[in-house]
């Protein structure tokens, strides 16, 4: 039997990629217009695949469509913030209180592992970032169902829009270990109901610091 021939990346996926990569490092600021003739001349290919690549933006939230006036990024207002944080509470507290009662002592060595890492990367802030969202988005998958996984991905996405991102608060990220400690604590005796409460916290103080 033949080999099956996988075919690459499709070229509006990488393009979108490109894209999502730009916001959130606010080269393409919150509010602002996006020029698609600039863009399409920039990356040397058609405006279909970059059109495609702007619906996938549209549907994470990360880019806003407008009738006659073209994709814009989106601006997160403070509404949108704390609904955003209110489903992110809800949905990883969840996750932390089926991982308290199902995991495996090596995945909760695994997640002591990670936050381990976020200890030491805290005079790094770019680290810390990205070993703050590996921390949580290894929970999810530990807890198992790929729906709320998916639906915290793309809340993540929108939460990254936000100009005042809650560790960029001074002192914030010092507090978030520090909660993300406890957490572990309450997942290392398996004591779902504490860190269902933890999490909760956590994301409820994460909120206040972001407003």
């Amino acid at each position: 039997m033949s080999a099956i021939s996988l075919a690459p990346r499709a070229l509006y996926e990488e393009v979108a990629e490109l894209l999502r990569q730009r916001i959130f490092r606010r080269e393409l600021e919150p509010g602002s217009w996006i020029d698609e003739v600039k863009l399409a001349q920039e990356y040397g290919i058609s405006r279909t695949p970059l059109r495609e690549a702007l619906k996938v933006l549209a549907a994470e939230g990360l880019v806003t469509m407008k009738v006659r006036r073209g994709a814009y990024v989106t601006e997160v207002s403070e509404q949108d913030l704390a609904e955003v944080y209110h489903l992110l509470s809800l949905l990883e507290s969840d996750a932390a209180g089926v991982v308290a009662e199902k995991a495996s002592d090596g995945e909760i060595r695994e997640l002591q592992a990670i936050h381990k890492e976020l200890a030491g990367a805290t005079r790094n802030r770019e680290k810390f970032f990205a070993l703050n969202e590996r921390f949580h988005m290894r929970l999810l998958e530990i807890a198992g169902n790929r729906w709320r996984n998916q639906m915290v991905a793309d809340l993540r996405k929108v939460m990254k829009l936000n100009r005042h991102n809650s560790l960029l608060k001074s002192g914030r990220i010092e507090e978030s270990l520090a909660e993300h400690a406890q957490v572990m604590e309450a997942l290392a005796r398996r004591d779902a109901a504490a860190a269902i409460a933890r999490m909760q916290r956590h994301f409820r103080n994460g909120l206040e610091a972001a407003g």
